[in-house]
């Protein structure tokens, strides 16, 4: 038995606050009868739950990966600026799904997305240490004295203590930066600390998981192959 709103969200009826809504129009039948109540249980294995007469089914775990361009912020809501949520496809939006972590706005590349709170909690936890892979370019260049402050772990100047990462040189005024946390602006405020300002940020790679071939703002499903990854 679940509770009837979570079974519309999970079904990709609305999010929460649109599922009050629907239930509260009429809009939602239980055994053709219609239901207002949001937390009557249910057990959709034997009740057939309907939306404006079209039957539901849960659409089960859903992860999205987005190339994010610069200019979005990652928040499911902003009154100021535009969010990554905008660049979800309309069918999509109704899914309850979640970003997974942060990027700032001016950064680029890789974002997750999902309706899976225990896999959004695991992907982002640094115990978990899933490794996310950042280019950079920025000013002057990568040294070995820098490559290995970053391996011992670095000490912000506010005094954040950052687990420590790979910093791999491209030569002048470029790197690749493996974290596997995602403090506030870290990998800008990383290379700062070692006056490397960073120009521009790109993530290209979360755990097994690459942007390949997707183009920039757009979104795809993961495979079923990809999920199993996550699950390792």
């Amino acid at each position: 038995m679940e509770r009837l709103d979570k079974f519309l969200c999970d079904s990709g009826a609305g999010t929460r606050s649109q599922v009050k809504l629907l239930l509260k129009e009429g809009r939602v039948t239980v055994d053709g009868k219609t239901e207002k109540d949001n937390g009557r249980k249910i057990d959709p294995r034997i009740q057939r739950i309907c939306l404006d007469s079209e039957p539901l089914r849960p659409v089960g775990r859903v992860v999205v990966m987005l190339n994010k361009p610069a200019g979005y912020v990652t928040a499911t809501e902003d009154p100021a600026d535009r969010t990554v949520m905008e660049l979800l496809p309309r069918e999509l939006r109704g899914l309850d799904l979640k970003p997974v972590g942060r990027l700032d706005k001016a950064t680029e590349g890789l974002l997750l997305f999902t309706n899976d709170g225990d896999l959004l909690h695991r992907l982002i936890s640094p115990r978990k240490e899933v490794q996310k892979l950042y280019y950079a370019r920025h000013e002057g260049t990568a040294g070995q004295e820098d490559v290995a402050a970053f391996a011992a772990g670095l000490t912000l100047r506010d005094g954040t203590v950052c687990l420590p990462a790979v910093l791999k040189p491209l030569g002048p005024g470029e790197s690749l930066i493996t974290v596997c946390e995602g403090k506030y602006h870290q990998v800008r405020r990383m290379m700062a600390s070692r006056g490397m300002y960073v120009q521009y940020l790109e993530r290209r790679q979360e755990g097994e998981l690459t942007l390949g071939t997707l183009p920039r703002g757009q979104v795809r499903v993961l495979t079923d192959e990809e999920l199993a990854a996550l699950d390792r």
